[in-house]
């Protein structure tokens, strides 16, 4: 009897936690990671009215998991077709309890995403096309994890430029925290 191929499926499993919550994910801090420090406030402030909040881009990314899940189990009629499913509807202040339920119903869904791919016994679904879409589930999950990707890039450029602002504790004391990444062998002065 022939064994099942799943070795694309396990390093696909292994890229999905990796984005998500891996130490040592090449492409810097996992989504897990970028969360940790993130208050409320943090979460529901935009930096420009025409920028999603760091909530909304978790709401965002649960929403994809959650579609995977679904097109996964055969559901081919489950989409995401208006804006309040894609990036939620949230108050200008989302409170801790908000906040929480946010981060947590982004880590069922993970969860949920590994576990029903568990329950595959090899890589040939991986060739099938996705309901509705005309991709196969093969691009699909690695969307996942490129989308994992860029929006954890946006929620690191989101906290920083939210820490400037002053929204968290800021971590600049003067005009002089702003001193050279070289250190101090290069007079400002000389630049501008």
């Amino acid at each position: 009897m022939e064994q099942p191929n799943n070795d694309e499926l396990l390093r696909i499993i292994d890229l999905l936690n990796t984005t998500y919550e891996g130490e040592e994910a090449w492409h810097g801090p996992s989504v897990a990671a970028v969360m940790q420090d993130v208050t409320p406030d943090m979460a529901s402030q935009r930096i420009t009215p025409n920028t999603h909040s760091i909530a909304e881009l978790i709401f965002h990314m649960t929403s994809w998991r959650i579609f995977c899940v679904k097109k996964m189990q055969g559901d081919a009629t489950f989409d995401i077709l208006t804006p309040e499913k894609n990036f939620g509807q949230f108050p200008d202040k989302i409170d801790d309890f908000e906040w929480e339920a946010l981060q947590m119903e982004l880590s069922l869904s993970q969860e949920e995403l590994i576990n029903e791919l568990d329950k595959r016994d090899d890589d040939e679904f991986l060739e099938d096309i996705v309901p509705g879409r005309d991709y196969t589930y093969y691009d699909l999950l690695h969307g996942i994890v490129n989308h994992d990707t860029y929006h954890a890039g946006q929620i690191q450029i989101l906290k920083k430029a939210l820490t400037f602002k002053g929204a968290g504790t800021s971590r600049f004391r003067d005009e002089d925290d702003f001193g050279s990444t070289y250190g101090d062998q290069y007079d400002r002065e000389d630049y501008y």
